[in-house]
C-alpha cells in the first residue's frame, strides 16, 4: 500500500519544482524591472546613447528570464494584448522602414549607399530597439503585477523616484555654483534635477503628480497613509513649479481640470458599485460630494489654489519664462535667420509630412530629413519637432498615425472599464494613471519629453496601470 502511494506522488515532484523555479524567476524579473526604474532615472534620465544601449540590453536580459519563466509556468502573457499589439506593430513598421530597396548612388561617394524608406535607417533601427525594450517592460508589468501589493510597490517606486529627483533638483538649484553637481555634465542654470533639459524633468514630475493625486482622491490608500502621500505630493509640485517649464505648468493645470471631471465620474461609479452596501449608500458625505454645487465649488477652489500657489512660488523667474513665450511663437526676424522657433519648426514639419504623406521619413530620422525643409541660415537646425504628434505624423506618415490612433483607442477603452471597476484600488490607480497620462498628452504638444527613456518607461507604467485587467492573485498577496 505504501509503495503504491509513493509511486502515485512521484510525478508531482518535478511539476512542483518547475512551479517553484518559475515563481523565483518571476520574482527576479519583477525585482529587476524595479531596479531598472531606478537605474534609468539617474544618468540624466538615460539620455545618452550608451545609457540607452545599457537599458535595451538590461530589458532583453530580463526578457530571457521571462521566456524561461513562461515556459515553466505555461503562460508568458496573461493580459494586455490589446495594448501591446499596436505598440508591437509600430516596432515591426520601424524595421520595415529599414529594409534595403537596393543600392543607391550619392554624388562624390564611390561606395553605393543603403537605400531605404527611412532617411536614417541606423537611427530608425535604434529607435525600434528602444521601443522594443519598452514594449517588453510593458509585457513584464502586465504579467507580474499580479496582486494589489505588487501594484502598490510599482506605484510607490515611481513616486519615490520622482520625489528624490524633485529634492535633488531643488537642492541643486539652490547650491550649485560650478559645472557638475553629482553628475559631471550638469551645467549651471541649465536643466533641472538630473535632467539636461528642464522640460524633460517636468514630464517626470507631471506623471508622478497625477499618479499621486489620483491615488489620494480615489481612496486607493488607507486613511493613515494619506498624509504620507500628501507629503510626497508637495516636493513634486514644488519642483514642477520651480523648474519653470511653461509646458509643464500648462500640463499641470490641465491635469487639475481632468482630475475634476474624472473624480466626478469616479464618485458615481463608486456609488453604483456599492449599492448593495446599505451603510455606504446612505453616507451623507457621499451625497454631499455628489451634489453639483459642492463639486463645482471644490473644483474652483482647487484651480485657484494651484494657480495662486504656482504664481507665488514661481516668482520673477516664472514671469520671465512666461514672457519668453511670445518670442518662442513669433517669427525669426533677426539677421541670422535661424528659423528654430516653435511655430517655424512646426511649419517645416508639416512640409515634411506633405512631401512624404504615406510612409513618412522614418521613425527617429527626423533630424536627418529636416534640413531639406529648413529655410534658416543653418547655424542651428531643429533636431526634434517639439510636438510629438507632428513628429509622429512626419516620421511615420499616415501609417504611423493610424497605428497611434489604434493604440489611443485601445488605451481609452480599457481605462474607461477600469474607472468603473468594483475594486477600489484598481479604480484609484487607474484614476491616477489617467491624470498623469493627460499631463503628458498636453505637454507633448510643445515638447518631446518621451524621447527620454526614464520618462518613456514611467509613461509605459501609467499605461499598464490604467489598462490592466489582470485579476488579483490572493496567493501572490500572501507570498510577495
Amino acid at each position: 500500500m505504501s509503495h503504491s502511494i509513493t509511486a502515485e506522488r512521484m510525478p508531482a515532484a518535478p511539476a512542483t519544482f518547475k512551479l517553484r523555479l518559475a515563481r523565483v524567476l518571476g520574482i527576479l524579473v519583477f525585482a529587476g524591472l524595479l531596479a531598472l526604474f531606478v537605474i534609468s532615472a539617474i544618468p540624466y534620465g538615460t539620455a545618452e546613447a550608451w545609457w540607452k544601449a545599457f537599458f535595451i540590453c538590461a530589458a532583453f536580459s530580463l526578457g530571457i528570464l521571462w521566456l524561461i519563466e513562461g515556459y515553466l509556468s505555461g503562460a508568458w502573457v496573461t493580459a494586455g494584448w490589446s495594448i501591446t499589439m499596436p505598440a508591437a506593430a509600430l516596432v515591426l513598421y520601424c524595421f520595415l522602414e529599414t529594409i534595403s530597396l537596393g543600392n543607391g548612388h550619392v554624388g562624390g561617394i564611390a561606395t553605393p549607399s543603403w537605400r531605404t524608406l527611412s532617411a536614417d535607417p541606423y537611427e530608425t533601427r535604434f529607435f525600434a530597439l528602444q521601443l522594443s525594450a519598452l514594449v517588453m517592460c510593458g509585457l513584464f508589468l502586465f504579467r507580474y503585477i499580479s496582486s494589489a501589493r505588487r501594484l502598490l510597490i510599482v506605484i510607490n517606486v515611481v513616486i519615490v523616484i520622482a520625489v528624490a529627483s524633485a529634492v535633488f533638483g531643488v537642492v541643486r538649484q539652490t547650491t550649485q555654483h560650478s559645472l557638475g553637481f553629482g553628475l559631471p555634465l550638469l551645467q549651471l542654470d541649465q536643466g533641472y534635477g538630473q535632467f539636461i533639459n528642464r522640460n524633460h524633468f517636468a514630464f517626470l514630475m507631471e506623471m508622478a503628480f497625477g499618479l499621486t493625486l489620483g491615488i489620494i482622491l480615489g481612496g486607493g490608500v488607507k486613511r493613515d497613509q494619506v498624509l504620507l502621500y500628501l507629503a510626497a505630493l508637495i516636493p513634486v509640485w514644488t519642483a514642477l513649479v520651480l523648474c519653470s517649464s511653461r509646458g509643464g505648468l500648462v500640463a499641470m493645470l490641465a491635469q487639475v481640470i481632468v482630475a475634476a471631471f474624472l473624480v466626478s465620474g469616479f464618485l458615481r461609479g463608486r456609488h453604483a458599485a456599492s449599492r448593495t452596501n446599505t451603510a455606504e449608500s446612505r453616507s451623507k458625505v457621499l451625497k454631499i460630494l455628489k451634489s453639483s454645487p459642492v463639486r463645482v465649488g471644490l473644483f474652483l477652489v482647487l484651480v485657484c489654489g494651484v494657480v495662486f500657489g504656482t504664481l507665488y512660488l514661481g516668482g520673477d523667474q516664472l514671469a520671465s519664462r512666461i514672457e519668453q513665450s511670445r518670442t518662442e511663437l513669433s517669427g525669426d526676424s533677426t539677421e541670422l535667420h535661424q528659423s528654430v522657433k516653435r511655430n517655424e519648426t512646426w511649419a517645416m514639419t508639416l512640409k515634411m509630412f506633405a512631401a512624404h504623406p504615406i510612409l513618412g521619413v522614418g521613425m527617429g530620422a527626423y533630424w536627418v530629413a529636416v534640413p531639406a525643409f529648413h529655410d534658416g541660415s543653418g547655424i542651428l537646425t531643429p533636431q526634434e519637432a517639439h510636438n510629438d504628434y507632428l513628429e509622429l505624423l512626419a516620421s511615420g506618415g499616415l501609417v504611423g498615425l493610424a497605428i497611434g490612433a489604434w493604440f489611443l483607442f485601445a488605451v481609452a477603452k480599457n481605462a474607461k472599464a477600469n474607472l468603473a471597476s468594483s475594486d477600489r484600488l484598481r479604480r484609484a490607480a487607474c484614476l491616477g494613471a489617467c491624470i498623469g497620462i493627460a499631463g503628458v498628452a498636453v505637454h507633448s504638444l510643445v515638447d518631446f519629453g518621451l524621447h527620454i527613456l526614464v520618462n518613456a518607461l514611467v509613461f509605459t507604467t501609467l499605461i499598464v496601470i490604467a489598462t490592466s485587467e489582470q485579476p488579483w492573485d490572493t496567493e501572490v498577496i500572501r507570498e510577495s
